[in-house]
């Protein structure tokens, strides 16, 4: 299999302000090889992804400007949700529970509780997520030796892009620039440390 240079991923990391660790080879590796468990996870994903931001829009309902931003949001991420979908069961397989890893519920307990912490978090894990996913479907689009996944992949990483800045425009035009730049850090620390153990089954955050 085909592995893009490792100084190339590294710059792309370096240009990426929410993400201070590249995916592992190991990781790749193991995503190529389950590609019926990737797609699977990765319909989960989005379907999880359209739920945190609906949820942001309840828990913040009073807060102007939110959910004229996020509920465009909502509906895009099930729009990808149905497409994962959709070539999923042409492939025979179908939605069904798939236990998680500890990505996910790991970053969450990261966010603090007292307002307005709690917010500023919530936006900085969300748009970490979407970061990671963005970096990962960057290496599917590419090393992928299924055409039809590398089209699926290519052509959701720009509005993965749109989706991660979404969250930094939320947060700067709330916070200050500085809390940003130094909690996203913090967070960025917590996520990488998250991935450095390759979950045993294969998943987009694993």
């Amino acid at each position: 299999m085909r592995i893009e240079d490792s100084k190339v991923r590294n710059s792309t990391i370096s240009k990426n302000r929410w993400l201070v660790s590249r995916s592992s080879d190991s990781w790749l590796k193991q995503a190529i090889c389950n590609p019926m468990d990737i797609l699977l996870d990765h319909a989960h994903c989005e379907r999880k992804a359209a739920g945190v931001a609906l949820q942001l829009m309840f828990r913040y309902a009073a807060e102007q400007g939110l959910s004229e931003v996020l509920s465009p949001l909502v509906r895009e991420e099930l729009e990808h949700f149905e497409m994962v979908l959709e070539i999923l069961k042409s492939r025979g397989g179908e939605m069904k529970l798939l236990p998680a890893p500890p990505y996910g519920e790991l970053l969450a307990k990261n966010i603090r509780k007292p307002e307005p912490e709690r917010m500023l978090d919530s936006f900085l894990v969300s748009g970490l997520i979407e970061a990671r996913s963005h970096e990962r479907m960057s290496l599917l689009a590419i090393h992928s030796n299924d055409f039809e996944l590398r089209n699926l992949y290519s052509h959701l990483l720009k509005s993965e892009a749109k989706h991660f800045g979404i969250y930094w425009k939320l947060s700067e035009e709330r916070f200050d620039k500085d809390q940003i730049t130094i909690r996203l850090r913090e967070l960025a620390k917590v996520e990488s440390q998250i991935l450095s153990k390759l979950h045993p089954y294969p998943r987009m955050h694993s």
